[in-house]
């Protein structure tokens, strides 16, 4: 099944005949809600005095293995979202059910990324003392703003077919690199434990 990205959407009313779209507000909302997300969680993240911990799971050694094992399982989520939306969009073969694996794995990833960043908020805050620290925080923050871009985007009609691809690839690729400086990291510095 292949899905016609320019289609509008079931349940909004049918284009204007005279041509005239919703405009730019159909882009800015999104990249301003985007913005405000991204510079809020940075802000609170500075300005919230670090709790050094915030949950921690039996069974796992540290709240850094719990995270870890989230992280992971958020990003292998993330990865047959991107394999489904690849179906999607015709350049892989896939099943009817494919936009129901698409939506579900991305609900999944998201649910699963969210206590990760609650702790790294709340307990460790936005840091910035050495690079793969630095990027972390900042795509951290990126991706919660995209992922709202993204959720509002969807319910835009009439987007450039290649609008979509390109801010859920931002979603994907702001995802794995936070995996890439955290649990990735914690594996290699600690081991693959629990």
């Amino acid at each position: 099944m292949t899905v016609d990205p320019n289609a509008p959407t079931q349940g909004f009313p049918a284009p204007d005949p005279s041509g005239r779209g919703p405009g730019a507000a159909r882009y800015l909302v999104p990249a301003l809600v985007a913005g405000a997300v991204a510079v809020g969680l940075g802000v609170y993240g500075k300005m919230h005095d670090p709790e050094g911990t915030a949950f921690n799971l039996a069974g796992f050694s540290s709240t850094s293995a719990v995270k870890s094992w989230l992280a992971t399982i958020a990003v292998g989520f993330a990865v047959v979202q991107f394999v489904s939306a690849l179906m999607l969009y015709g350049r892989l073969p896939g099943p009817s059910w494919s936009g129901v694996l698409h939506r579900w794995s991305g609900r999944i990833a998201f649910l699963v990324a969210v206590p990760v960043a609650v702790h790294c908020l709340y307990a460790l805050g936005y840091q910035t003392y050495e690079p793969r620290v630095l990027w972390h925080s900042l795509l951290g923050c990126f991706f919660f703003g995209a992922f709202s871009a993204k959720m509002l985007l969807l319910r835009t009609e009439r987007l450039p077919g290649w609008l979509l691809p390109v801010v859920g690839g931002l979603v994907f690729s702001a995802l794995t690199v936070i995996w890439l400086t955290s649990a990735l990291w914690f594996f290699r510095t600690f081991g693959v434990t629990t």
